[in-house]
C-alpha cells in the first residue's frame, strides 16, 4: 500500500477499500470506465507536461475515482498503474471486449473495403468488441471496421513471448510508451508476456520482483526468454548471447550481444542484478 504506483490514495482522496489502512479526508468507491480513445497517457499529475507514466491501450478497463478540469484520476484494471488520464480519452462502463489487436497497428475503416480511407488505428494489444462480421472484415461496435486476421479472441494466446518481443524491433523507445509508435524495455516485456496470457506488473522493480525463478551464479547458461535486470532496467534473451531490449542508448528496440552490453554498462559504473527464468 505505500507504493504510490499502485495505491490509489492521495493527500486529498483516496479509494474506498482502503478505508482504514489510508487516512484521507474523503473517500470514494469509483466507477468503472474503459479507454475510448487508441492510445491514452496515463500521467503522474493532471496536466499534458507531467512525466509520462505508461499508457493504457484501447479498451482497457480503470476504476475512475476522480473527474476534474478535464483529466480523470484512475487505477488501470490490468496492471493496478494509478494516474491522470485526459478525460476524453474514457467511456463508462467496462470495455466488455471480445477480441485483441494482434498486428503491431490495426487500421479501423469506415467500411467492410480496404481502399476506404482509414479513420484511425488501433496498437498491439487493444482491446475490441466485434458485434459482427463482414466478409473479411470485423465490425466494431464502437463503429468502424478492422481486418479480422488481425485479431485474436482472448483464447488465442501466443506460444512464444520473445517472438511477440521480436516483433517490436526499430520500434523508438519511448519513456512510458506501450505501442509501436515508442516503447520502453518494461512495457516490452510487459505486452509480449500478456500477448502469451502472462499478467506482469509495469516496471522494471516490479518485474524483477514478481517474474520468474533467479538463475544462481554470476555467470548462468542463459536461454531464449530469461529476463536480464540491472537498474532501471530489463531485456529478453533472445538466444543464450543475444539480448533485445528497448533502450535510451540506441533510443529504439535494438538486439545485441549481451556481452557488449554488460562491457557498456560496467563501463558506466553498472552491473546486471538478476536474471529471471520464466
Amino acid at each position: 500500500m505505500s507504493d504510490p504506483r499502485l495505491t490509489p490514495a492521495r493527500p486529498d482522496l483516496a479509494a474506498e477499500h482502503l478505508r482504514g489502512t489510508v487516512e484521507a479526508p474523503r473517500y470514494v468507491t469509483g466507477r468503472r470506465v474503459h479507454v475510448r480513445a487508441g492510445l491514452a497517457d496515463l500521467r503522474v499529475a493532471p496536466a499534458a507536461a507531467a512525466r509520462l507514466a505508461t499508457q493504457a491501450l484501447h479498451g482497457e478497463d480503470a476504476i475512475l475515482y476522480e473527474a476534474r478540469d478535464g483529466w480523470a484520476w484512475v487505477q488501470l484494471a490490468a496492471d493496478g498503474y494509478v494516474g491522470y488520464l485526459s478525460a476524453e480519452t474514457l467511456a463508462e462502463g467496462p470495455a466488455r471486449a471480445t477480441h485483441r489487436i494482434a498486428v503491431l497497428r490495426g487500421h479501423i475503416y469506415p467500411a467492410a473495403d480496404l481502399k476506404a480511407p482509414a479513420i484511425g488505428a488501433l496498437p498491439f494489444g487493444a482491446h475490441v468488441k466485434v458485434k459482427d462480421e463482414a466478409g473479411l472484415f470485423a465490425q466494431l461496435a464502437d463503429g468502424g471496421f478492422v481486418f479480422m486476421q488481425h485479431l485474436r479472441t482472448p483464447s488465442e494466446k501466443a506460444r512464444d513471448f520473445v517472438a511477440v518481443a521480436e516483433g517490436f524491433i526499430g520500434a523508438p523507445y519511448l519513456w512510458g510508451g506501450k505501442s509501436s509508435l515508442g516503447i520502453d524495455c518494461s512495457g516490452l516485456v510487459q505486452i509480449a508476456l500478456a500477448e502469451s496470457g502472462i499478467a506482469a506488473p509495469r516496471d522494471t522493480d516490479l518485474q524483477e520482483r514478481a517474474l520468474g525463478q533467479a538463475l544462481p551464479g554470476s555467470a548462468p547458461e542463459l536461454q531464449r526468454g530469461d529476463l536480464v535486470f540491472w537498474k532501471g532496467h530489463v531485456g529478453i534473451m533472445r538466444d543464450p548471447e543475444t539480448l533485445l531490449h528497448a533502450n535510451a542508448h540506441h533510443m529504439l528496440v535494438a538486439s545485441e550481444p549481451l556481452a557488449q552490453v554488460r562491457a557498456r554498462l560496467r563501463r558506466g559504473g553498472g552491473e546486471i542484478v538478476a536474471i529471471k527464468r520464466l
